[in-house]
């Protein structure tokens, strides 16, 4: 108590001032419409910034909710547009949209990416009892990512595209030709495509994507562009630098690609013995 009294004996013309100053900035603003309007804005205009802050602040720690809304909608859209999707000509001669197209989706959240060694590997917090199992795709909005090698009960890991065991079917989009996405172990963000013939017409630029020629990723998925191609020593094939739709080092989400057909068709390719 005898602090507060010594401040004030200390600061008494100071604190008189400014007791006097507020009182005749009230006495002003009271008496004059156009200083008590100004007085008014400037409140608002505080009180906004202040509320816009908070708005902000709040937006930024709905932003997980938000975003795990989103990707529970993409994964809807992708199950509702694999149901729906018939092929063009299939159409023509069928007049009904009661298919079920074998793809359902099923999203996860990545927990650990390598990308900077030469066989590289991809941890989901997904596994076996979200119906994820080995040599099921794994794409995001963008692109491929990779094929389950190996889970568990909660998790799985996926063999990424930049491993030097990957081989995909992939092939251009404005053709039937494909070939094997392979990974040399030096760019992340470019992969090749091998044994593309010599007589496919390509440029820079041209489109790569899945090419449906097995169970593990449908056809039409995007890969990425054409950076540089050029024919191998045999010139009978190209071998052609692709760069990836997808930024693999910066994946949070993933969605798993569950082929309901798949062993029906592995069941047909058996030798008979």
């Amino acid at each position: 108590m005898q602090q507060i009294i010594n401040f004030l004996t200390r600061n008494k013309h100071s604190l008189l001032f400014l007791l006097l100053l507020l009182l005749s900035l009230i006495f002003t603003i009271q008496s004059h419409s156009y200083h008590r309007s100004k007085f008014v804005s400037s409140t608002n205009f505080i009180s906004g910034g202040v509320y816009g802050w908070q708005h902000s602040v709040s937006d930024y720690f709905r932003l997980k909710k938000e975003n795990e809304r989103l990707l529970d909608e993409n994964e809807r859209l992708h199950n509702r547009l694999s149901a729906l999707a018939i092929d063009s000509v299939a159409l023509k001669h069928i007049d009904t949209l009661s298919f079920d197209k074998p793809y359902t989706f099923i999203k996860a959240r990545v927990i650990k990416n390598d990308y900077s060694k030469i066989d590289n590997y991809i941890l989901i917090n997904k596994g076996e009892k979200d119906s994820i199992f080995p040599d099921m795709g794994v794409i995001t909005d963008k692109g491929i990512i990779g094929i389950i090698e190996n889970t568990t009960k909660n998790y799985g890991r996926i063999i990424s595209i930049l491993n030097s065991n990957s081989r995909i079917n992939a092939g251009l989009k404005k053709s039937d030709q494909y070939g094997s996405l392979v990974w040399n172990g030096k760019d992340p963000n470019i992969v090749q495509l091998e044994t593309i013939p010599r007589q496919a017409i390509l440029k820079e630029g041209d489109t790569i994507i899945t090419h449906g020629r097995s169970t593990i990723f449908p056809r039409g998925i995007g890969i990425g562009t054409i950076v540089n191609y050029k024919l191998n020593q045999n010139k009978s094939y190209y071998l052609i630098d692709v760069k990836l739709f997808n930024d693999m080092t910066n994946i949070g989400f993933v969605y798993s690609i569950k082929n309901s057909d798949a062993e029906e068709i592995k069941s047909l390719e058996k030798p008979n013995l």
